[in-house]
């Protein structure tokens, strides 16, 4: 079925292209600043003295309130105009990271986390809704693999630049460097966004609960849910134990680990783009297909490393970030284009919750999996494996049945 944009804004490719940037900006500081959280456990444990259950709370903290923040914003996200709503919403991102660098105390980290969390948590699902507003869905393919590219930056910086802060710094230092650049993209962002109104006429007097009602009676969006709940399970039913399980059984040393990140992150910095193109040339779905199926063999050989050498096993670790981030590309196009113009907001932001809900009951579905052995290694790796082929799978199964507008 095809429908006409709810939001159509003719731009320039000048403007279109500045505008890919400044959103995959604001995508990449609220990533970093969740990537940012893990190699800083040792100075934050010392520096409040708890212990490392409560850091690790500190760090599910931002996803727990992400997924809060998005339910909470499908009631109002498609009430207000668009490039307003990512301005507001970002200067409180900005102002509660800078918060989590004045803390004093845990528990006012705490606090400015769920607060970076409430606000960081509804700017993904307010940049894909702008992009698929401003994008044709012929061209979106690319827009998406720019987008996704602050992924991949993210990554590469996010545990590298984390540890090296914490030899070299204090914890406060990053969360700083966060908040200046936010404010850096909030003033470019006032200039780029275009003013995007089209959906407000489109939805009419429509309630706030009415437009949820909407959203969820059609069949198409709640095929989209689960397509987007399919992908991301399988991604995080291995991408948490992946260094843990590197450390002990595959033997790497600590010093090793951010080489899996830098490479594997810099390679996807190159096959994003290219992955976004083809998915134009040749089409989203078959794209996605190729790319699921060939993400099949890393997701089999990553929880199965032990025995090969940091050569062998970088290549692994590096293919599995390539085809499994790679697979997000074609996939969110489709999803972006799966929800109906006049409730797109609403339908993203439901599917941010969505796929925020993935990500925890795949890592606490895969630390009830995997066990440890008399001697302390990981056992039954292998397992979440099979567990993200099989949703893999199914990601692509529901794929074919949805409904794409244009």
């Amino acid at each position: 079925m095809e429908a006409k944009p709810a939001c159509s804004v003719n731009l320039t490719p000048k403007r279109e292209w500045a505008l890919l940037l400044i959103l995959a900006g604001i995508q990449f500081t609220h990533i970093l600043d969740f990537m940012i959280m893990m190699p800083l456990g040792p100075q934050l444990t010392q520096a409040f003295a708890i212990s490392d259950a409560k850091f690790g709370l500190l760090v599910s903290a931002y996803t727990f309130a992400a997924g809060a923040s998005g339910l909470m914003a499908s009631l109002y996200i498609d009430r207000f105009e668009r490039r307003r709503l990512l301005l507001v919403l970002y200067v409180l991102f900005a102002l509660a990271t800078l918060a989590c660098g004045l803390a004093p105390t845990y528990e006012t980290l705490m606090s400015a986390r769920i607060a970076a969390g409430l606000f960081g948590g509804i700017l993904s699902a307010m940049i894909q809704t702008i992009v698929a507003d401003v994008v044709p869905f012929a061209r979106r393919g690319k827009a998406m693999g720019v987008i996704m590219t602050s992924f991949s930056v993210s990554t590469v910086m996010g545990v590298p630049l984390g540890l090296y802060v914490a030899a070299n710094s204090d914890w406060h230092t990053p969360f700083f460097g966060i908040a200046a650049i936010s404010f850096i993209l909030l003033i470019a962002g006032w200039y780029v966004i275009p003013s995007l109104q089209g959906h407000l006429h489109a939805r009419g007097e429509t309630g706030p609960l009415q437009g949820i009602a909407q959203v969820l009676r059609d069949t198409n969006h709640l095929r989209a849910f689960c397509f987007s709940f399919c992908m991301i399970f399988a991604g995080f039913s291995i991408i948490p134990y992946i260094t843990i399980y590197m450390q002990i059984n595959a033997g790497l040393s600590p010093s090793d680990i951010p080489l899996i990140y830098l490479v594997g992150g810099a390679a996807t910095l190159v096959s994003a783009q290219v992955i976004g193109k083809l998915s134009d040339k040749i089409g989203k779905l078959r794209m996605l297909q190729i790319i699921a199926c060939v993400a099949i063999l890393p997701m089999a050989l990553i929880t199965s490393t032990e025995g090969m050498g940091l050569v062998a096993i970088l290549l692994v670790t590096t293919c599995f970030f390539v085809f499994v981030s790679g697979r997000m590309i074609p996939g969110m196009a489709l999803v972006s284009a799966a929800g109906n113009p006049r409730n797109r907001g609403t339908f993203m932001t439901l599917n941010s919750s969505m796929q925020s809900a993935a990500m925890g009951l795949a890592a606490l579905v895969g630390g009830y999996v995997i066990s440890r052995s008399p001697e302390g290694l990981i056992e039954n790796f292998w397992m979440c494996s099979v567990i993200a082929i099989l949703f893999n799978l199914t990601a692509l199964l529901i794929a074919k049945k949805l409904r794409v507008y244009q």
